[in-house]
């Protein structure tokens, strides 16, 4: 039995200017102690998928459910299942970090789990917050709130739409270490973000969405060895010639261009030293997630 299942399903709101299709037939499922990624662009529907499978947006069409259970049918049961940590900052600024996480037990009839909130709070960075009023938290420490908000009933499936926009590097570190503790104890994680390379480095599948339609779903390692597997990187302060510019990714005064052998990188080295380019930086790797998610959404239409 697949921890998250989604058959067909697909999603168009009404609206004055007529119909919206958000998702069309999406359909996956996710394995019991998986670490799945859902990436796309801005727009792509990620955050529509998951407000269906938490409950907060009805599919228009198809099921999904979560360790067997209906998120529409039985929908009590599939809630009780899931963790999600949202992309907003939502909280309530009357209770201290410890009343907040007693409270949300009490959501899923969680008692006497004092230990289980100690641990939490040790490992996400906040036993020192812990009687601190919520009003009190920076955004990073609102964030790890809402992370062990998400873990406190201990659900079996944990969803993380983008935890770690806009925090810093320490609050990433800790995060990933703790939620990869937990994948290896056999919890599922189902992950949303834009840093490609967090992806990269946890998800063991990946599927990408883009104006509501799948367009890659296979394993990280499968998609990272289906492009192009050199990738030349250099700095340049000086425009690129002309036919070097249509293929390159340039990222301020950083340079990428994809390579498929030993011939090609020579090529591009010869046009640059033709047109009088200086590149400085240079060096030759793979490519990563992000050359991949970028040349599956421009190959498709």
């Amino acid at each position: 039995m697949p921890a998250v299942s989604f058959q067909n399903v697909s999603k168009t709101y009404r609206g004055a200017h007529g119909e919206l299709r958000a998702l069309s037939e999406v359909s996956f499922d996710i394995q019991p102690g998986e670490f799945f990624g859902l990436l796309g662009p801005n727009g792509a529907g990620k955050t529509t998928l998951i407000s269906i499978l938490a409950g907060l947006a009805r599919a228009s069409a198809g099921r999904v459910s979560v360790m067997g259970h209906d998120v529409v049918a039985d929908y009590a049961a599939a809630r009780r299942s899931l963790g999600i940590v949202p992309q907003e900052l939502v909280f309530d600024p009357f209770f201290s970090v410890r009343e907040a996480l007693r409270i949300q037990s009490g959501y899923f009839g969680v008692k006497h789990n004092e230990a289980w909130i100690g641990e939490l709070l040790d490992n996400l960075g906040l036993a020192d917050k812990a009687d601190a009023n919520m009003r009190q938290l920076s955004g990073g420490m609102k964030r790890r709130v809402l992370v062990a908000q998400a873990l406190v009933h201990r659900p079996p499936v944990i969803v993380l739409d983008e935890p770690t926009a806009g925090v810093d590097v320490e609050l990433r570190q800790t995060l990933w270490q703790f939620v990869a503790r937990l994948n290896r104890d056999g919890h599922t994680v189902l992950l949303t973000t834009h840093y490609l390379e967090e992806a990269e480095a946890l998800c063991q599948r990946i599927a990408m969405l883009k104006q509501g339609r799948i367009v890659a779903l296979d394993r990280t390692s499968a998609l990272l060895a289906g492009t192009a597997s050199t990738m030349l990187r250099f700095k340049m302060d000086q425009a690129l010639p002309a036919s070097l510019a249509a293929q390159s990714r340039v990222t301020g005064r950083i340079v990428q261009i994809k390579a498929h052998d030993a011939a090609e990188v020579e090529g591009i080295l010869a046009t640059l030293r033709n047109a009088g380019c200086k590149p400085e930086d240079l060096e030759i790797g793979r490519a990563d997630l992000e050359d991949v998610f970028l040349e599956i959404m421009q190959g498709q239409s």
